[in-house]
């Protein structure tokens, strides 16, 4: 059994009876009383993230998981299709645990993390940042680029992305798969 000097940014732990990932932690030592770890969790299940403050020392159980690179295959009416990268083996996933379905293309490398005793998909996670291509976006008008104008383009997997004026249909782009945000035109 691991204690809170254990705790640390990614590490995932059974609390509540429930697998929480932790976001941030702060070890803090007030000046009167004993010291105390302030995390913020997050559940692995609902994707909501929980304040929480655990005394100095107490015991916590630490989850085995695993990450294994898996390349997404396609979607049809039960999911979403992986292939793990060594092994061979498929398996979907329900949309729910992906952080961002919206941009995944076909051929992707993702990371699923896995329970260890359970074999079961907690997350599946895309890179920070991917390269699309733009399939529509309306013609931008000269003179517009004073200001930060955006507008509305469509990427291959059918999202829709706030880009520039001065992108146009056939460019490739980066994506910020946290936010959805445009990043940057991408040279081919």
């Amino acid at each position: 059994m691991a204690t809170t000097a254990d705790i640390r940014n990614g590490l995932v732990i059974e609390y509540n009876d429930d697998l929480f990932t932790v976001v941030e932690f702060q070890h803090v030592k007030p000046g009167k009383g004993p010291a105390f770890i302030r995390t913020k969790l997050k559940n692995l299940k609902t994707g909501r993230v929980i304040p929480n403050t655990f005394d100095s020392g107490v015991r916590i159980n630490v989850a085995r998981v695993e990450r294994r690179k898996y390349q997404y295959l396609f979607k049809d009416g039960s999911g979403y299709h992986f292939m793990n990268t060594e092994t061979y083996e498929q398996t979907f996933l329900p949309e729910e645990i992906i952080n961002a379905p919206a941009f995944l293309k076909e051929g992707q490398e993702v990371e699923i993390l896995f329970h260890a005793d359970t074999e079961t998909a907690l997350t599946c996670e895309l890179p920070t940042y991917v390269v699309l291509k733009v399939t529509y976006t309306e013609p931008g008008m000269k003179g517009n680029t004073a200001t930060n104008a955006q507008k509305v383009g469509t990427v291959e997997t059918g999202a829709t992305v706030r880009i520039p004026l001065f992108i146009e249909t056939g460019e490739l782009i980066r994506v910020d798969t946290r936010t959805g945000d445009y990043s940057e035109r991408v040279k081919a």
